[in-house]
């Protein structure tokens, strides 16, 4: 494989492979997680409930035994949409393809043991897209406008980060307009963030320390502050090397994160104020995920699993993780005992889905490399004319 075709599925894989593993704990404390479990969670396992069919707060999504959710089946979707354009995209490319496919094209949806239409098994925020633009004729640019503020967005952006590889502001800005159809406030800034972080990750020779740079360069308010708490309170420390110090980080991180999280303590009792817009307010999962990134060195195997056992919004903060240390390490770090039954159970060549990310990102990339030179020749010329009018 290619550099570019390499470091693609890394970042497909990896997601994947966060999503499916978080799945099983997601919504859960830490302490939770253990009882369950017997100990901390090091990879795939059962559903949280043997009769997951009939159980409540989860039914009737079968979590779990290597099922991805609804983060991989958004962003397969959204690979799709950057397969067909081979360009880069806006808020009017979800309207006009993303949602078609949304509501248009069975698929095979693990969590609910059948083939049914993407539509069917997202959360509410999600079919938010399908009520404002595809029933409600918004603008697209404005359509996240009233949505619940939350990760879903965030959550299926890292092709974005691809699609802008090597340049993470170009990812933010990107991803800032995709989302829009999405999200508002700190959701849609999260996704900016997320995209321009894997953006980083994907430059030759990117380093952690990349990472956080683009991350803080391009982050406003809230999740500026979140991040910035995040990474002064993991930077420096050494990555963990016992199940006490896991538990150590992970308490570090919620603690770096919760005044800045809307949703409070109780996960499955959310604040009076939470996912409403805010200028002081972020989104858990990417500063968390950032967390679990430093505090493992860009190691792929802690990051994922300190975020699979740190429970919440589990899959989401480790399918962030995932990504970003996919896209530092390449495929070989994300690991096939994981990757190959995730794909048998999920029903899905998941590495496939990298492979055409990576085909339409290299027509992308050779689009932007002939922009440049036509924008150079014209700052040369604009540059000689000012010269020779100011003399």
């Amino acid at each position: 494989m290619s550099w570019l075709e390499d470091r693609a599925v890394a970042v497909i894989t990896g997601a994947a492979v966060g999503d499916a593993l978080g799945g099983a704990t997601e919504g859960w404390t830490p302490e939770q997680i253990e009882e369950r479990h017997g100990g901390r969670v090091t990879g795939i396992v059962g559903p949280w409930y043997p009769n997951w069919r009939d159980a409540r707060p989860i039914a009737p999504y079968h979590k779990g035994d290597g099922h991805i959710t609804d983060d991989s089946l958004m962003t397969q979707a959204l690979v799709e949409v950057y397969a067909k354009r081979r360009t880069h995209l806006d808020a009017y490319s979800v309207a006009e393809d993303l949602v078609p496919l949304m509501i248009g094209e069975p698929r095979w949806v693990p969590e609910l043991e059948t083939e049914a239409l993407l539509l069917q098994r997202v959360f509410l925020a999600e079919k938010w897209l399908v009520a404002r633009l595809h029933y409600g004729h918004v603008d697209p640019r404005e359509a996240g406008v009233g949505n619940i503020v939350n990760c879903g967005a965030a959550m299926y952006m890292a092709p974005v980060g691809i699609a802008n590889a090597g340049d993470p502001a170009g990812a933010y800005a990107e991803a800032i307009d995709v989302a829009g159809a999405h999200q508002s406030s700190y959701g849609r800034e999260a996704a900016g963030v997320f995209a321009a972080t894997v953006a980083a990750a994907l430059t030759p020779g990117g380093t952690v320390d990349d990472v956080i740079a683009a991350a803080l360069d391009v982050a406003h308010d809230g999740t500026y502050d979140a991040l910035r708490a995040v990474v002064d309170a993991v930077a420096g420390t050494t990555a963990p090397r016992s199940d006490h110090e896991e538990r150590a980080l992970a308490r570090r991180i919620r603690e770096a994160v919760a005044p800045y999280d809307s949703v409070g303590p109780e996960y499955r009792n959310m604040s009076r104020d939470a996912r409403r817009p805010s200028r002081t307010k972020s989104i858990e999962e990417l500063p968390a995920a950032i967390g679990f990134v430093l505090g493992h060195h860009g190691g792929f195997r802690g990051a994922v699993l300190g975020a699979v056992n740190y429970g919440r919004d589990a899959d989401s903060i480790a399918v962030m993780a995932g990504a970003v240390t996919a896209a530092l390490g390449g495929s070989a770090v994300v690991p096939a005992e994981w990757l190959d039954p995730i794909e048998t159970a999920s029903r899905m060549d998941i590495r496939a889905t990298g492979r055409l990310m990576a085909d339409a990102a290299a027509d992308i990339l050779r689009a932007d490399a002939k922009r440049a030179e036509r924008r150079l020749r014209v700052l040369d010329q604009v540059a000689a004319r000012q010269g020779s009018e100011v003399a």
